[in-house]
């Protein structure tokens, strides 16, 4: 089965690096959804004696039109898919939380004052320059981070939208359920789309 990667401890250093954020992103949705397609597959014929000789002695059907067996789906779910979507749902949460709260170590913070204390000491004349008036505030990290995260969550949504649409064609689900109510179903949170992303 898939091997998930490892979630780094959750801390605002961790999401304060948005290098090290997507890359566990990116990672663990590499390793699930954007090879479902390939983790499927690997559930219809598991190779536990492996390579059979004989097997080349007839045509089978592509593995894409081959039924997966139910128990095997629902363990690829619970095992693989629900945990990697959950690991992804907490890490964007706990870095929604850190962009909604204060940041007193904001290292660019007293650069902005500065500039702020320059920007209400300035003549402005509109007349000479129309546009002298404008001023484009440096955003604070958790302003970026909290875009980061909403960024981020629509890319979810989309990702397992189209990830769940390929488990429950290759699966054979007759039921009609959403992700979110199997991942319920199954004992797995996810508030991924809430709107608790900061500002």
């Amino acid at each position: 089965m898939t091997e998930l990667p490892r979630r780094p401890r959750l801390s605002p250093q961790l999401c304060f690096s948005s290098g090290a954020l997507r890359d566990f992103l990116r990672f663990s949705r590499s390793a699930v959804d954007d090879t479902i397609t390939e983790n499927l597959n690997a559930l219809v014929t598991p190779s536990h004696t492996g390579f059979d000789p004989s097997s080349t002695s007839q045509r089978t059907p592509a593995s894409g039109s081959r039924p997966i067996d139910p128990k095997a789906c629902k363990s690829f779910k619970t095992m693989v898919l629900f945990p990697a979507w959950q690991a992804r749902t907490e890490m964007l949460n706990y870095c929604a939380l850190v962009a909604a709260s204060p940041d007193p170590n904001d290292p660019e913070a007293i650069l902005r004052d500065v500039e702020e204390q320059k920007d209400r000491e300035r003549i402005v004349d509109e007349r000479l320059d129309p546009y002298s008036g404008r001023l484009f505030p440096r955003e604070s990290r958790t302003q970026i981070l909290a875009s980061l995260i909403r960024q981020e969550r629509g890319v979810e949504e989309i990702i397992r939208n189209r990830t769940w649409s390929v488990v429950q064609e290759r699966c054979n689900y007759s039921c009609h359920n959403t992700w979110k109510e199997d991942m319920w179903t199954y004992g797995f949170d996810d508030s991924s789309t809430s709107n608790s992303s900061g500002r």
